[in-house]
């Protein structure tokens, strides 16, 4: 089978889709990438053999650009002859849906990563967002989610296939890149870095944008260090609000507190030196940072938005505060500041459940979805094609309505 993945940026494919690609690759199948090459793309990818077209969709949904993309891609499709196409990102997944509509012979498939429209979002997500998704369903063969939230809102919409919107465990964490924190291993990393054991360390991996809202972290920090308490905030990932916020903790006389690391490769190594993880997002899909602190053992404070909340249940394996709550963030913070078992025991809990989102549980569950959308041959080709055979067949069950 030959399918086209398509992303907005390259940035996604980079940082989420190459195991999936990779995945389909070595089961004989041909698999070519399109998207706005913004950044460098994998060199994993030209390895593989995967041809990557650059399209200049924009996340602007109504640019002109975006137009241009699809119906290149459409060209595309009908040259290369593809049987599946695979989206991902709300921008690019819409005009690709739209130019795509009436090509019979193509199965359309959608990974909703985080709908933009969500319960506490501003109304015209909730008209103009909501009411886009609906009408691009009804040109989707297969939409996939990633989350409770989205899954309950893509089963009321009508899709071309009927039984076609599936819940899966997110994109899949690599367990082996993470290990669980030990104190030796900690205090090491912890020299290498120049800080030291009585250092209370929160970490948080993300996009410095306005939907992250770095900007309650440092006020936070500002809060804590009030009451005497000197925590130290990670901060690792670039954005269109690295300013602002750098702003921000000058004016707060921060520049103790807070550390600006900048794009990271290394974020598996820096979470092992952490105390807490922290996520103060407005909005998430199912928030791979969340998973990757979950997978170190770390005990977690975060904002009760979508996404967060499917993976932290409040004082289970951390604890979950309204999205403005500057206090209750604190407060928080300062519950697991105090000496005790309380850290490692939420943090022993977060571990055991993110098992469940294990990175070949995952492609165990796509690989089930493409088999509705592949021919007879290939379906009984896919019966055995486990990436890990010690999973259950349970393990490979994708829920489906």
């Amino acid at each position: 089978m030959k399918v086209l993945y398509a992303t907005t940026i390259s940035n996604a494919i980079n940082d989420f889709l190459i195991p999936h690609i990779e995945q389909l690759v070595r089961m004989g199948h041909k698999v070519d990438v399109a998207c706005n090459i913004v950044r460098k793309i994998n060199p994993k990818l030209q390895e593989l053999g995967v041809r990557v077209y650059n399209f200049p969709f924009r996340r602007t949904p109504f640019h002109k650009d975006n137009f241009i993309a699809a119906q290149n891609i459409k060209k595309l499709i009908h040259t290369e002859c593809y049987d599946i196409i695979h989206t991902h990102t709300p921008v690019a997944s819409f005009f690709i849906r739209a130019a795509c509509r009436n090509m019979p012979d193509l199965s359309v498939l959608y990974t909703a990563h985080g709908f933009h429209f969500y319960k506490g979002a501003p109304i015209i997500n909730q008209v103009l967002l909501y009411g886009m998704e609906r009408l691009a369903a009804r040109w989707t063969d297969g939409l996939i989610t990633v989350n409770n939230e989205d899954y309950i809102s893509a089963s009321k919409m009508r899709l071309r296939r009927n039984s076609a919107v599936y819940l899966i465990h997110g994109i899949g964490v690599d367990l082996s890149k993470f290990t669980l924190q030990n104190e030796e291993d900690k205090l090491k990393i912890r020299k290498e870095f120049g800080f030291s054991e009585k250092d209370f360390i929160l970490f948080f991996a993300a996009e410095l944008n306005y939907n992250k809202h770095q900007d309650l972290l440092i006020r936070v920090v500002k809060r804590l260090k009030e009451r005497g308490i000197n925590v130290i905030l990670l901060l690792a990932g670039e954005g269109n609000k690295s300013e602002d916020y750098k702003r921000l903790v000058l004016e707060l006389n921060l520049e103790e507190n807070i550390i600006f690391l900048g794009y990271r490769h290394d974020v598996p190594r820096l979470i092992r030196m952490a105390d807490i993880a922290v996520s103060s997002s407005r909005r998430e899909g199912l928030p791979v940072n969340v998973m990757e602190a979950m997978a170190t053992g770390l005990p977690l404070v975060v904002t009760n938005c979508r996404g967060n909340r499917d993976l932290v249940e409040n004082g289970k394996n951390g604890y979950v505060v309204g999205i403005n709550d500057v206090e209750g963030f604190a407060k928080a913070v300062e519950e697991l500041y105090k000496p005790g078992e309380l850290r490692k025991e939420l943090g022993m809990k977060g571990y055991l459940f993110i098992q469940e989102f294990a990175l070949e549980k995952v492609l165990c569950e796509m690989r089930e979805i493409y088999a509705r959308y592949w021919n007879e041959a290939d379906l009984d080709s896919s019966k055995s094609c486990c990436y890990n055979s010690d999973l259950q067949p349970e393990a490979c069950k994708a829920q489906e309505i």
